[in-house]
């Protein structure tokens, strides 16, 4: 195994010019805009077919070092390329906030990489920025109308984003000083991967879809306790001209030439975790095969991917593939992180009912599923055959250890094999967790139930409370996305494997209405991720001009 660093790696890479990967999938002059040499925004023509077969890939239940979800993608685009199929991935932008803090860059790892790497983790083509400035801008002018008392707006539910990791933020006062700085008002951060913006990019079919959905923002509180949505501040103009080019999908390649349509970053455990739909109809449009992704376990990203996401776009996936590996095994079968790379036959048998659950929940969706075991050095081969017995008794309709990592789409060829022959049936049609009519207190009890292994759903005083206002505003028929932590089926990351029995505390039920769900905040999850005692931005820096330290 090459001992080269993942930047060192995708430094050493020879990039297909992007105006020639371009030409390649067929795009005309018209369709695409070079941002550089090796990226560019693309504006498809509405009458491109999305033919292809669309596969997402998901995984078991999360662990602090990650699940390698985005590298097991990569490598099966480039596993399929190998085989001589045509390949293209469907993919979110990473946040800054992880890339400087725990978890680091987001743009897969080893010889299954996307290119450039470092623009890729970094500013990128500005789409957070976009996101960033709009979300802020509805704010500023939210204080300035009650400012210059130009609304009866008494409660504001909008808050502030940046793109960064920063618990001080979370909680706050302004507009203090005095009547010529504003009114003062409680209020705080989140991060900018769950704004509602970032929502409504990635779920807009076109622009018009797209200012429908600023349209309906729903701001805050008049003070007869009606609501306040955006188009009643009368910049929806304004929010439309800076995404303009961040709705924009981005292409750019995999390190053995795969396209790859980069756009949008929703968090899954704090908000809907899906790339855009206009990326992954792009994908679809010029591949026989779209590879997607959902962000952390099957219970947040592929949960929402099947019903918000498809339940919207009518998208449905051939295939779905499950990430899992020894090492996220082990861990939730109560072993420390330090300890999961030891072979350990007995964790390893007690993380098993982890995978078991998100087979069936998975086929409840009514999914053909493919399990990938993302291989890591050392592995044993012992641990590895238990998998794949485990994975054949539940009748699974794959199994294959992906070796991306070490070896690039060679190391995926036995995933992609396994993906084309699940693929060739008939597409499954989701089953979604529940009726598009069911209230949200049905719909939070079904993904307990059915879902996470829980008893039901207790509601907060503060989480009745916003009930009650979305009944009386019609509201509570809304899909529910689930913000809850990523290391547990429940609301408490200590409950490891497959937890049962436990009750879903809801803190809060915030309307998106915009992107078409409500929130619904679980336990002690928040919106504005903080700092470890180690962050990743430690170890970043530039050496000649170019960026070093980036994994």
């Amino acid at each position: 195994m090459s001992m080269l660093s993942d930047i060192e790696i995708a430094q050493s890479a020879t990039l297909i010019p992007i105006d020639v990967l371009a030409n390649t999938l067929g795009f005309s002059a018209r369709e695409y805009e070079p941002y550089g040499r090796d990226k560019a925004k693309v504006s498809l023509a509405s009458g491109k077919n999305p033919a292809g077969k669309l596969v997402l890939v998901t995984a078991t239940s999360g662990t602090p070092a990650g699940s390698g979800k985005t590298t097991v993608s990569v490598a099966l685009a480039q596993g399929l390329k190998y085989l001589g199929e045509s390949a293209a991935l469907a993919l979110r932008e990473p946040s800054l906030g992880p890339c400087f803090g725990m978890k680091g860059g987001a743009a897969g790892g080893g010889y299954a990489q996307l290119l450039p790497m470092e623009a890729i983790n970094l500013h990128f083509t500005g789409d957070f920025h976009a996101i960033t400035s709009a979300n802020n801008l509805i704010a500023a002018m939210l204080d300035n109308v009650r400012h210059h008392a130009q609304t009866d707006l008494e409660t504001v539910f909008w808050r502030r984003v940046l793109d960064v990791n920063d618990r001080s933020l979370r909680h706050m006062v302004t507009g203090l000083g005095g009547p010529a700085h504003g009114i003062p008002a409680d209020t705080g951060f989140d991060i900018t991967a769950a704004s509602e913006i970032m929502a409504v990019l990635c779920l807009a079919e076109d622009e018009a879809d797209l200012r429908r959905r600023l349209d309906d923002l729903l701001l805050g509180l008049r003070s007869d306790g009606t609501p306040f949505y955006a188009r009643e501040l009368g910049i929806t103009g304004a929010l439309m001209a800076l995404l303009l080019d961040a709705f924009k999908p981005n292409l750019v390649q995999s390190l053995e030439g795969n396209a790859a349509f980069v756009h949008g970053g929703p968090f899954a455990n704090i908000a809907h975790g899906c790339n855009s739909v206009r990326a992954t109809r792009a994908a679809l449009s010029c591949a026989d095969w779209a590879i997607t992704e959902a962000g952390f376990g099957a219970d947040l990203g592929a949960e929402k991917f099947f019903n918000i996401k498809c339940r919207q776009s009518a998208l449905a996936p051939a295939v779905t593939v499950l990430v899992t590996s020894l090492k996220a095994l082990k861990w939730h079968g109560g072993v420390d992180l330090a300890a999961c790379s030891q072979a350990n036959p007995a964790a390893l048998t007690a993380g098993l009912p982890n995978l078991h659950r998100h087979l069936a929940n998975l086929a409840g969706f009514g999914q053909r599923v493919v399990v990938a075991l993302n291989r890591f050095a050392g592995d044993s081969e012992d641990e590895m055959a238990m998998v794949a017995q485990a994975c054949r008794a539940a009748g699974t309709a794959g199994f294959a250890v992906c070796d991306g990592f070490a070896k690039g789409g060679e190391g995926a060829v036995d995933l992609a094999r396994a993906v084309m022959a699940a693929g060739q049936e008939k597409v499954p049609a989701v089953r979604f967790s529940y009726p598009a009519d069911a209230t949200l207190s049905e719909k939070l009890d079904a993904l307990s139930r059915q879902l996470y292994g829980g008893a039901g759903v207790t509601l907060s005083p503060e989480a009745e409370d916003d009930l009650a206002r979305l009944q009386a505003w019609g509201l509570d028929r809304l899909p529910v996305c689930v913000a809850k932590t990523p290391y547990s089926f429940s609301h408490d990351p200590a409950l490891r494997g497959a937890p049962e029995g436990f009750v879903l505390p809801v803190a809060r039920l915030l309307p998106n209405t915009g992107a078409g769900f409500v929130v619904a905040l679980a336990g002690k999850v928040l919106r504005m991720p903080g700092l470890p005692r180690s962050p990743q931005a430690y170890h970043i820096d530039v050496e000649d001009g170019r960026i070093c330290g980036l994994a």
